[in-house]
């Protein structure tokens, strides 16, 4: 699977966000939101065991670009920061430490494992961490519970119920870097939502690396839509529910029945396609056809008319001829997907792809832009559909906020953060919205 919000799907590539903590503590995070998330579970880590003068570098491992741009950002980070201890962790820490380890400018590597320890973090407090810390990951059986809530705003929250995945599509080294497939109890992760409403969040985001295996290492067989129809039966005040990227043949019967009976459950999902040509699929390892694809997006769209769909695609995936293409193109038009996460191929080493006949990367660039303009359009057909319609707004900001398809809109009089606004939505640019707040 690609990253996204997860690991299914939202990396938007290799750079990276810096934010500033605590303590006189930096984070610059790469990669996946996923990654992101827990960067804020580690600031708040290290604040609580008293880390200080630390800048955490939280890497990403999805191609070698990341690596490399990893690497750039930890020397020019030294530069600046002569005084600084730099700690090195995520999945290009946990797939290839010893490439961090040979940096002079690197004090500690740390392993996707020990990053979510509180020992960790009061060894490095004390002085008395070891250089590298990083365990086999495969051996992990079991997943942190952290509360993640909302990058500085009130609008919504991120709760990881799962991390790791258990498959090997050709394209991922993430595996490699997260572990197997494991999942948070039902009844932590019910207990984490209830708090965070207790908190103000009217929002919660259900997150991971591949939520669609969720349950499956539990015993008592609970999966994904059981634990959705819990959470919203059991957390009666939690006013929306939203999944991040999902495997759409990992759907199981409860997962339906939640998007048809739910309205709590916000009518867009992000959906791990790839690709929409079976051979493709095939040479990527992926586990449903271009049919399969097309088959689950119309049983949603029956049960839940006003859904709107996203999708990781790649393209110039190995050996992808311009016919294999044509069938990826056209799959947004017969799945109707309205947001596309694109992704110009570019090999990871150590992935099987890496070792088929690559396209050209002129080839790859052309057909990346030719997806994005296909979106762009289908995006802009869905904001026209929105036109004259009064729609509820979560507020992320003063001015800008987010529809249940979770598309952006601008509200003409300043609002809470958190707060949830009726707005009549009158024009777009192709991309936002804007609306007028109803009294």
């Amino acid at each position: 699977m690609m990253p996204m919000a997860t690991h299914n799907g939202d990396t938007g590539g290799p750079q990276a966000r810096s934010q500033k903590l605590a303590a006189d503590n930096d984070v610059i995070t790469f990669g996946c939101r996923l990654n992101a998330y827990e960067s804020q579970a580690m600031s708040e880590l290290m604040a609580r065991e008293g880390v200080a003068g630390s800048i955490l570098v939280n890497t990403c491992a999805v191609t070698g670009e990341a690596m490399r741009q990893a690497r750039q950002a930890i020397r020019r980070t030294r530069r600046q920061n002569p005084d600084a201890r730099i700690v090195v962790t995520g999945c290009g820490a946990q797939v290839d430490p010893g490439q961090f380890e040979a940096m002079a400018e690197v004090d500690h590597v740390i392993g996707n494992s020990e990053k979510l320890e509180a020992a960790t973090y009061a060894g490095l407090a004390s002085g008395k961490a070891p250089r590298v810390q990083v365990a086999n990951i495969q051996a992990v059986r079991e997943t942190a519970h952290h509360l993640i809530a909302g990058f500085g705003t009130r609008a919504r929250a991120y709760l990881q119920i799962q991390n790791g995945c258990d498959h090997r599509c050709t394209f991922c080294i993430i595996p490699f870097g997260r572990g197997p497939s494991r999942s948070v109890p039902v009844e932590a992760v019910v207990a984490q939502a209830a708090a965070l409403v207790e908190r103000g969040y009217r929002e919660v985001v259900l997150t991971g690396v591949d939520i669609t295996a969720y349950g499956a290492d539990l015993a008592g067989g609970a999966r994904l839509g059981a634990l959705v129809k819990t959470i919203l039966n059991s957390v009666p005040r939690l006013e929306r529910l939203r999944l991040s990227s999902i495997d759409s043949i990992e759907a199981d019967a409860d997962l339906f029945d939640a998007i048809g009976s739910q309205e709590r459950l916000m009518p867009h999902f992000h959906l791990s396609l790839q690709a929409g040509d079976d051979m493709t699929l095939k040479r990527m390892k992926r586990r449903h056809l271009r049919a399969d694809a097309i088959a689950f997006c119309q049983r949603v769209r029956d049960l839940r008319p006003d859904v709107a769909f996203g999708a990781d695609l790649i393209a110039g995936f190995p050996t992808e001829t311009e016919e294999m293409f044509a069938s990826t193109l056209s799959l947004i038009d017969d799945c109707g997907l309205n947001f596309l996460h694109v992704f110009p191929y570019s090999a990871r080493p150590g992935t099987p792809a890496a070792r088929m006949p690559q396209v050209a990367g002129q080839i790859i660039k052309s057909r990346a832009k030719r997806l994005r303009q296909k979106g762009a359009g289908a995006l802009s057909r869905l904001l026209d559909a929105q036109l004259g319609r009064t729609s509820d707004i979560l507020m992320e900001s003063e001015h800008s906020g987010r529809t249940p398809h979770f598309l952006q809109v601008r509200v003409d009089q300043a609002e809470t953060s958190g707060a949830i606004v009726a707005a009549r939505l009158t024009r777009h640019d192709g991309q936002v919205l804007e609306g007028e707040a109803v009294a």
